[in-house]
């Protein structure tokens, strides 16, 4: 069975909405929920996942939220952090590291911590048992493939096409994935453009796919909060089919 990542914004509208959408969502075809904490310059990702960060950080924000939201689903739902390093770096690594430890988190994805940086941190996330998401890109040679994956945990971040996050652009990734499977047994999950259109295909040769702008979208959108829960939980569940289809 093919695995489905959801991204959503922390606390967005507030951070009651989201964990009711958390849950709603694991019951709704989602394996893992990556829980965004908002920040000013997020650069991995698109114009959708940006203006939700604005949002959460006009409404308010603060780190707390995302470890409130997660106090109240991650014994229920997989749950990881995705934040930039700035956060991480400022609050200190040790801080985050013990309190997702508290709140059962499993995994921080850190995209714009390169892997040479992150092995800084890597005894710290295998003393608490939390997983440090690698990131395998296409422009990655075989050798360098090999060295980012070889103690990779939980799964393997498979950016679709070099940019940023919310496009529909394609490369065939079979390559990719075929020199990764050389080098590790670490499912590996596709994320960058997926969406209902594209989950099938971009799912053919990994293990499970990330979805975020497109559930990020109807966030952003004028519908009630239960209007918001129920659109994104039935394309939650269209997505979990198509990748298993």
């Amino acid at each position: 069975m093919k695995k489905l990542v959801a991204y959503i914004t922390s606390a967005l509208p507030d951070r009651e909405f989201t964990v009711d959408l958390a849950l709603a969502m694991k019951e709704n075809g989602v394996d893992s929920i990556e829980l965004g904490i908002p920040f000013s310059d997020p650069v991995a990702d698109g114009p959708v996942i940006e203006e939700a960060n604005v949002r959460a950080l006009q409404n308010g924000f603060k780190i707390a939220d995302t470890f409130y939201i997660s106090e109240k689903i991650a014994k229920t739902v997989d749950t990881l952090w995705m934040g930039y390093f700035n956060p991480f770096y400022h609050k200190g690594m040790d801080y985050f590291l013990d309190e997702a430890k508290k709140l059962d988190v499993s995994g921080f994805i850190i995209p714009d911590l390169p892997y040479e940086e992150a092995l800084t941190y890597r005894a710290m996330f295998d003393e608490k048992e939390i997983a440090l998401i690698d990131f395998v890109a296409p422009t990655d040679s075989e050798e360098r493939i090999k060295t980012i994956v070889k103690d990779s945990k939980k799964f393997i971040y498979l950016v679709a096409y070099t940019g940023i996050t919310g496009s529909d652009k394609k490369e065939d990734v079979s390559p990719i994935v075929e020199n990764i499977k050389k080098y590790t047994d670490t499912p590996v999950y596709i994320g960058f453009g997926v969406n209902e259109k594209t989950a099938k295909e971009k799912a053919a040769y990994c293990d499970g796919v990330i979805v975020g702008s497109a559930f990020v979208k109807i966030l952003l959108s004028d519908l009630t909060s239960k209007e918001k829960i129920d659109k994104i939980c039935e394309l939650s569940g269209k997505i979990k089919d198509l990748i298993n289809s």
